[in-house]
């Protein structure tokens, strides 16, 4: 699991405190409620509670442990879910945050589609979930320009992450390329610059010491 080991050196002793959570029960509740406000836009919803809300997790955290789900397999929020729990409470914060991420929503899904069976050609139906998907990618949209910030510290620097989604924007939505081959073509030289970076960074704080 990842422990969302710090992008460069930091002097941890000026750093605020961390909240956590207290319990299990607490990790449970607290992603069942996330879940049940997901519909859609489940990275803004995501990024509010955790770090804005709850402040279980920093912005530049959010950001690594979001960009470690995304190429996980399974759905990206579960992926974190599971992140998050280990991180406070080992192996059963992770069980305690996946049920609370799952539970109650497979509950919620069944009886909608055991009550709504058959309307999904209804032409009102339809344009209620094309509205749901533009406010959706909207709301998407809008959270990733408010991560943008927490780019500055990355250890690559903010023109080189700019250019690298600049290119998965063009590869995945102008040239369609199938998301595996961006990963490759993209990810790998991404992640040989970024060790180069932070190894550098570790040997000028070594010089230093």
């Amino acid at each position: 699991m990842n422990r969302s080991l710090p992008m460069h050196p930091a002097d941890t002793s000026t750093q605020a405190p961390r909240q956590r959570p207290a319990s299990l029960q607490q990790l449970f509740y607290a992603f069942t409620w996330l879940a049940l406000q997901g519909f859609g836009g489940v990275l803004s919803v995501v990024q509010r509670e955790l770090v804005d809300k709850k402040q279980w997790l920093s912005q530049e955290e959010f950001v690594e442990d979001w960009a470690v789900a995304q190429i996980m397999p399974g759905p990206n929020v579960v992926n974190l879910a599971l992140m998050v729990g280990d991180r406070y409470f080992g192996w059963r914060g992770g069980l305690a945050a996946l049920a609370g991420m799952t539970a109650l929503p497979l509950l919620l899904v069944l009886a909608l589609a055991v009550t709504l069976a058959g309307l999904g050609q209804n032409p009102m139906v339809q344009g209620a979930l094309r509205g749901m998907g533009a406010v959706s990618a909207g709301l998407v949209a809008g959270t990733g320009l408010k991560l943008v910030p927490a780019l500055k510290d990355n250890p690559m620097g903010i023109a080189v992450c700019t250019v690298l989604a600049s290119l998965t924007l063009v590869a995945i939505i102008g040239l369609r390329i199938p998301l595996v081959w961006v990963l490759l073509g993209l990810g790998i030289p991404a992640y040989a610059w970024a060790y180069h970076c932070i190894s550098g960074l570790g040997h000028a704080e070594q010089a230093r010491q």
